[in-house]
């Protein structure tokens, strides 16, 4: 759903030493396509990835990630994400310049509740900042085998898959300059907060609705927490989003920066926020981030923003 958003980048493929045939090394590559042409590249080494010797609780201990960027002259990331507004590149670009010298290599970590398109966002923000992007349920499930976030669930148990969600993020905080995508119930952890107060945190607020309509159009499967309601995809969806909300607002809400989608669409004149682009909820991500940063709003939209 949120991939479909952002099709032409593409995630980092972890290949994991039983699955590659290699000495317990490994690699992360990233590839970053933008039209016909490879724009950049980044290739991410891993020199540490061990595994747990136990075989009914594989884990990631730990990995360590350099970085070496190859760069055209020139790139048309701009026109990959401007779905609607011809000086939202233009904008996404400035503010990425002005945010950065306060970022000073901290990394992101984009929290919120399940579809509320942390991974589409997640990908503008490092491309604009020169950043690498991590999701951590696909970091979670590469350490257990390749198993789906779905299966850790009903094999194991939500209580192992958080604590292997636990040690990822531990690993990620040993890092900089990465932009993370965080699973929807890795806040109500505080040792997570621990983790990704090392860098800063960005709360990307959906409408409960909005996010039921983006879940139901694309199936319940992959989502394990919504596979017990009863009904339509939409109701099944709405129900156990609310429920969940009511659990983890007060968390999301620990955020150093929030990103209301309601008010971006306010703000932009629209009546609905699945009008609203991934480039504009980047831009709204990157301004809300230099006010924490800057240690206050500059104005009064931003502190509508923040309390809306």
């Amino acid at each position: 759903m949120e991939a479909t958003c952002a099709s032409s980048l593409q995630c980092c493929t972890w290949m994991a030493s039983e699955k590659s045939g290699r000495k317990p090394n490994g690699f992360l590559e990233l590839h970053q396509r933008f039209g016909e042409d490879r724009r950049r590249q980044r290739i991410v080494n891993s020199r540490v990835l061990k595994w747990s010797v136990d075989p009914i609780r594989p884990r990631l201990a730990g990995f360590e990630l350099s970085c070496c960027y190859r760069n055209s002259e020139d790139s048309t990331v701009e026109s990959e994400i401007a779905q609607g507004f011809v000086d939202e590149p233009k904008i996404l670009k400035k503010k990425a310049q002005e945010v950065a010298p306060y970022l000073s290599g901290r990394c992101i970590y984009l929290v919120g509740m399940m579809g509320s398109g942390k991974t589409t966002v997640g990908k503008i923000l490092a491309e604009v900042l020169g950043y690498s992007f991590f999701d951590s349920d696909k970091l979670v499930e590469q350490a257990v085998g390749g198993t789906s976030v779905a299966q850790i669930f009903k094999e194991y148990s939500e209580t192992f898959f958080r604590d292997n969600e636990s040690e990822v993020l531990w690993d990620l905080s040993l890092m900089r300059r990465l932009v993370v995508a965080t699973g929807g119930g890795a806040v109500i952890r505080p040792i997570n907060w621990k983790y990704m107060k090392k860098g800063i945190t960005v709360w990307l607020d959906v409408p409960l609705e909005a996010l039921a309509r983006r879940i139901a159009a694309v199936g319940t499967d992959s989502r394990p927490l919504l596979h017990h309601e009863s009904g339509d995809a939409y109701t099944k969806a709405l129900l156990r989003l609310s429920t969940l909300s009511d659990e983890r607002r007060e968390a999301y809400a620990n955020a150093d920066a929030r990103v209301s989608l309601e008010y971006i669409a306010s703000k932009l004149g629209h009546g609905d926020v699945s009008a609203l682009s991934p480039a504009a909820i980047a831009i709204e991500a990157l301004i809300q981030m230099e006010n924490f940063l800057k240690g206050g709003d500059d104005d009064d939209d931003m502190a509508i923003a923040r309390n809306s």
